[in-house]
């Protein structure tokens, strides 16, 4: 049996030495602060914004390549999203508009991409994100486009089909929905409130569960929370942490249907990044009406030209009955000879193609 007094010495003197580590480790962080701080400069005199999704990667792959452990390679990331999230704060911070209020699932991914350190401006609808960054009130945007269960977020696509914005990053964020309420009592529960998409995640769960409780949509989760914090008898659909931003309670934890619920968020800007070690662009063209085999004719140069196409997904225009825009990822940035010869030869194939960028596929893609 060990001694208890033994044990003591030898736990203060590991916390002695972890202190001495954490001073090591602050000093270098001030020494990589004043190195960053000097890179802020030299970027606001060429007029580039701090936030280089390309040189982000670069970062995360190199040190993930070189941990040699114990500490866990999975949440290299995640401190260092926050270490590069300071660093951008203190050169000159950057804007980003996300669907709010806070603890939306959009506040969330902007939070994932950017830091708590980023200036986050909540916006009531997925159009206030684009008119903001539009008009330069913010810099970035994230907004979502689709879930791995229930599809894409239709109307996220057609913002795209007038905006000038270019697409600078993707976000992928696993969806964990709690039913929260002010009591946590499922039986005072008269509705139940949340985000279209969240209510579809959710629907073999309310239908067990809630089955003749009726369902109102909000623009948001959070809004949901906000509205169930005012009385008990609605619940809201939301995040794990709407619930202490909300005083509310949880009345069941992950009742979303699919266990691997992922959604996927873009980021949007007037600028558009740089190359990366592993790039997707995402087009959209609308093909010639009345010609047969319009569509297999423009998907026809990315197979000519060895390039892997993502995904494909049709809207109608607006314009014209019965006529679509396509929307499409593939992989590979703008600048490879490979992709720029698959666009030029789908161009006169087309009525209409619309780059909407380049840039770095996110954690977990390749």
């Amino acid at each position: 049996m060990s001694d208890p007094s033994q044990n003591e010495k030898a736990l203060a003197a590991l916390r002695e030495e972890i202190d001495a580590i954490d001073t090591r480790i602050l000093a270098l962080l001030n020494d990589r602060t004043k190195r960053t701080s000097e890179v802020g400069r030299l970027k606001a005199e060429g007029g580039a914004t701090p936030f280089v999704p390309a040189r982000e990667l670069e970062i995360f792959e190199r040190l993930e390549r070189a941990n040699p452990g114990p500490f866990p390679t999975a949440a290299i990331r995640a401190v260092y999203r926050e270490i590069i999230s300071a660093s951008i704060a203190l050169q000159r911070g950057v804007s980003v508009a996300y669907l709010g209020p806070p603890a939306t699932y959009t506040h969330q991914a902007a939070i994932q991409q950017f830091g708590q350190m980023a200036e986050l401006r909540p916006a009531a609808t997925t159009d206030a994100i684009f008119a903001q960054v539009e008009s330069g009130q913010a810099e970035f945007g994230v907004v979502p486009v689709e879930n791995s269960n229930e599809g894409v977020v239709s109307h996220t696509l057609d913002l795209f089909v007038e905006s000038p914005l270019t697409i600078a990053a993707e976000i992928h964020v696993p969806i964990h929905h709690n039913l929260l309420s002010k009591s946590g009592d499922l039986r005072a529960i008269r509705a139940v409130y949340s985000h279209p998409q969240a209510l579809a995640q959710c629907r073999g769960w309310l239908e067990l569960n809630l089955p003749n409780v009726p369902q109102q949509t909000t623009h948001s989760t959070a809004q949901a929370a906000e509205l169930a914090a005012r009385t008990e008898e609605i619940a809201a659909i939301a995040s794990p942490i709407a619930a202490d931003l909300y005083g509310l309670r949880v009345v069941n934890e992950g009742i979303e249907d699919h266990a691997d619920n992922t959604t996927r968020f873009l980021v949007i800007s007037k600028t558009a990044p740089k190359p990366s070690s592993r790039d997707i662009t995402s087009i959209l063209f609308s093909i010639k009406r009345d010609v047969v085999g319009a569509l297999y004719k423009a998907l026809e140069p990315f197979c000519q030209n060895g390039v892997n196409l993502r995904r494909i997904e049709s809207r109608p225009t607006r314009v014209r009955a019965w006529e679509y825009v396509f929307f499409c990822d593939f992989e590979g940035h703008l600048d490879d000879a490979k992709v720029s010869a698959a666009i030029g030869a789908l161009r006169p194939r087309c009525d209409f193609v619309k780059v909407l960028g380049s840039y770095p596929q996110a954690e977990g893609t390749r």
